[in-house]
């Protein structure tokens, strides 16, 4: 196993405030990742910027995201073009007793790399390894793409070289005067809520739901959050 890197691996990943925050270790990088469903995908196309929200995978050092063939995100960054990929978690909000205080808990990743389009064998593994990944089980639970479906879709992956994680779980960095007063501080824990599955009305009664819904539990796909420090948090 790699040693954890202590530096950022290029000056984009340099952070420029709040530098403490900052993790360079695979570990850390590879648990926020995988504890996300959606990532966003920065992007010029065609001399303007843009920012993709899409589901994404990661499978060892590569981070995967799929489309439509039609797709034009995927047209413009299956030509190897620059790409910014991000995932964020919200952890909670911080309320300080100065209003300039008051923060929020998360967790995220930042990767740059150039994005390239996956060959038609590895996109056919890759993506049931998604469908796995969501709920495992569910991709032999359910009817196989068929070859127009295949043909009409893409798969986009980023090797993660340049990459970078931010991680605040502090207290409120109230300064020693602010501490003095009768205001409160603390925070608010937030997390995504899970409820009971519900079946298609159109289902037959017959129809019995499936262990990989059934089973299915997002806290096991996000993985626990990182524990709260007592530590406040402080300016540069």
């Amino acid at each position: 196993m790699d040693k954890p890197a202590l530096s950022p691996p290029s000056d984009r990943t340099k952070l420029r405030r709040y530098h403490w925050l900052a993790k360079f270790d695979r570990e850390s990088i590879n648990q926020i990742i995988d504890a996300g469903i959606i990532c966003q995908v920065g992007y010029v196309f065609d001399g303007a910027p843009y920012v993709t929200p899409t589901s994404h995978w990661r499978i060892d050092d590569h981070v995967y995201w799929h489309g439509s063939s039609a797709s034009r995100m995927l047209r413009a960054q299956e030509k190897n073009i620059p790409v910014c990929f991000s995932v964020t978690h919200i952890d909670g909000i911080v309320f300080a007793r100065a209003a300039m205080n008051h923060n929020v808990l998360y967790r995220s990743v930042m990767a740059f790399g150039n994005a390239s389009l996956t060959e038609e064998d590895e996109k056919r593994h890759v993506l049931s390894v998604f469908t796995n990944r969501l709920a495992p089980g569910l991709w032999d639970y359910a009817r196989k793409p068929s070859e127009q479906e295949w043909k009409a879709t893409k798969v986009v992956k980023l090797k993660l070289d340049e990459v970078a994680a931010k991680v605040n779980d502090a207290l409120p960095g109230d300064e020693d005067p602010d501490l003095a007063s009768d205001r409160w501080a603390g925070m608010v824990p937030l997390e995504l809520s899970q409820k009971a599955p519900i079946a298609d009305p159109r289902l037959a009664s017959t129809v019995a739901t499936p262990d990989c819904v059934t089973h299915f539990c997002y806290a096991s796909v996000a993985g626990d959050k990182s524990a709260w420090t007592t530590t406040p948090l402080k300016d540069d």
